[in-house]
């Protein structure tokens, strides 16, 4: 099997745990070699959307319960839901970003977001073990259906994909993810704090990778990064960027606030 094949393997196995289970094999075996090398552009095609499980069931954002407050095991367990479902995409949104332009890119490119898909497929696994702790799991509670919009608007550009994924979307995980854990923390659940420490430590090298890779793209076209960054947000991200930023977790990611402080809050 090839890293391609492997990619689309995974992008349509709808069971959670079997995609987490598949993400760390195919991560550990393109590790050691066991897995082919890169196929040329053609088949297997990734799916315009992975597939699903028939639970949690997906809503608009807008069609989502209010928020509650951490304070509660209601509130601690939805906090923890939402964050899995964040993950479960980001797992897919890995494997597509492998499959799509992994044959285009050096074989460093295919490295780097194959890892990220075993950091995610960890984070998936170590989420829900923490809904089983509170009483639940992963698919109890609604989710919104919004996570896998950008992959589609971007799945032709890899400048745009990587400006928008990891520079956007995990860059904003950078920026929210530390209020959370004090937020745990001060209700005594250090069990989760410490789970979300983990995801934001690994998270900072996502964006340094989005980063080197978006930079590399703009080096073969020979085009300036930070205005066509700023340029492939305002096109491909509806929602703005949005301060406060952790600009102490951005800079160890190497990603500047030249990028985006300049637009934040258009």
């Amino acid at each position: 099997m090839s890293i391609r094949s492997a990619a689309v393997t995974v992008l349509t196995t709808a069971d959670p745990a079997e995609k987490v289970r598949l993400s760390r094999r195919f991560a550990e075996e393109w590790r050691t070699g066991a897995l082919a090398g890169i196929e040329p552009p053609g088949p297997p095609v990734p799916p315009d959307r992975p597939a699903r499980p028939d639970y949690p069931e997906l809503r608009q954002p807008r069609d989502m319960p209010p928020r509650r407050k951490a304070g509660s095991v209601a509130g601690r367990t939805a906090l923890i839901h939402a964050l899995a479902h964040i993950e479960l995409n980001a797992i897919d949104l890995s494997w597509d970003i492998v499959a799509r332009f992994g044959a285009e890119m050096p074989k460093a490119f295919t490295d780097d977001w194959v890892q990220v898909a075993d950091d995610e497929a960890r984070h998936f696994d170590m989420l829900c073990r923490r809904l089983a702790d509170l009483g639940s799991h992963y698919g109890a509670l609604p989710a919104h259906d919004g996570l896998w919009q950008a992959s589609r608007d971007t799945a032709h550009d890899l400048a745009a994909r990587l400006a928008i994924v990891p520079l956007v979307l995990e860059a904003r995980g950078l920026d929210v993810t530390p209020a959370m854990i004090r937020n745990l923390r001060t209700v005594g659940d250090d069990a989760g704090a410490d789970a979300l420490q983990i995801i934001h430590d690994d998270e900072i090298t996502h964006v340094a990778a989005g980063r080197r890779w978006f930079e590399h793209v703009c080096d073969k076209l020979d085009i300036p990064p930070i205005p066509t960054w700023q340029n492939l947000v305002r096109t491909h991200f509806k929602g703005g960027l949005k301060r406060p930023f952790n600009e102490e977790s951005r800079d160890k990611a190497g990603f500047s606030a030249a990028f985006y402080d300049p637009i934040a809050d258009e």
